[in-house]
């Protein structure tokens, strides 16, 4: 609708206009109304006289006890009172968005907060703010970090590595995450009390993609004990395809200890007698700072 078709701005239309014809029309009278609205009855009168010139029409009935409205006044003041009650409405949301009870978080997290901390933390909020709606992805930290830096996320969990820049984010560092080997229950390797690299180096690994820090280090551990790593590898971060797949083979799985734990509570796998000197770096959780939560690392 173009502004010139709109009587209302035309018009200046003013929201005191519109309580006082709600006041006019409860009170029927106009003193009471001016009252009621803490103003002076000349003010009123002229309000009202203003809006019946805009209009074109007789909004209220000069009767010699009072005022009635019109049918004209009847169908505005129906209208007046829906405004103020949206209007109410629309300052009741703002307070809640400023309190955090209303609104939308997109958050992203790795995959071990995913399973650790965001479960708890969502039912928290959600507890405390049932109107909130949350959304969550569970990504790599470069897929979070671009999706933060580009506001498609408020907040993150992962990690800020070397590469990123940090000046672009607050961060707040929460847990270590260390690393270890789970495989099928009832597999051979389990009978054993204790386990060495050398004992695991020639069987079939699940490890995270070529390229990531943790298969990096993964790599770099059997180097370190001086052994070739390991060739038989499938790549993946999918836990359900990691999980199936475990349960149908004799292969071993690199996950970070508490996914592992998660698993293997719930009887699905089991973790093996092995130490790894393996592990990644802290998590962070971390919004933005150029804006109220708009950026942040994983």
């Amino acid at each position: 609708m173009s502004t010139n078709s709109q009587w209302f701005i035309r018009g200046r239309l003013k929201t005191r206009q519109l309580l006082l014809l709600v006041a006019l029309a409860d009170e029927g009278n106009i003193h009471r109304a001016a009252e009621l609205l803490n103003m002076t009855q000349p003010a009123a009168s002229k309000l009202l006289k203003d809006l019946e010139d805009v209009l074109a029409v007789r909004l209220f009935e000069r009767m010699p006890r009072g005022m009635r409205p019109t049918w004209y006044g009847e169908s505005l003041i129906r209208h007046a009172r829906m405004v103020i009650n949206s209007l109410e409405q629309a300052h009741g949301e703002i307070e809640a968005l400023k309190e955090g009870r209303f609104g939308q978080v997109r958050v992203g997290s790795i995959m071990t907060p995913g399973l650790t901390v965001m479960p708890a933390a969502i039912a928290q909020a959600k507890g405390e703010h049932s109107s909130l709606r949350i959304s969550l992805e569970i990504e790599t930290s470069p897929v979070l970090l671009e999706r933060l830096s580009q506001g498609q996320l408020d907040m993150a969990v992962a990690r800020l590595g070397a590469e990123h820049d940090q000046q672009l984010f607050r961060y707040e560092r929460l847990s270590e995450e260390p690393i270890c080997a789970m495989v099928r229950g009832g597999h051979a390797l389990l009978r054993r009390q204790q386990l060495s690299l050398e004992d695991v180096a020639d069987v079939g690994w699940i490890t995270p993609p070529a390229g990531s820090v943790l298969r990096h280090r993964f790599d770099l551990m059997f180097q370190e004990a001086s052994l070739a790593p390991p060739t038989n590898i499938v790549e993946t971060a999918a836990l359900l395809f990691i999980t199936k797949m475990l349960q149908q083979s004799d292969m071993v799985a690199l996950v970070p200890v508490e996914v592992a734990r998660y698993y293997a509570a719930h009887g699905m796998v089991a973790l093996l007698p092995l130490t790894l000197p393996c592990r990644m770096d802290a998590f962070a959780s971390s919004p933005g700072a150029t804006s109220c939560c708009r950026r942040g690392p994983r």
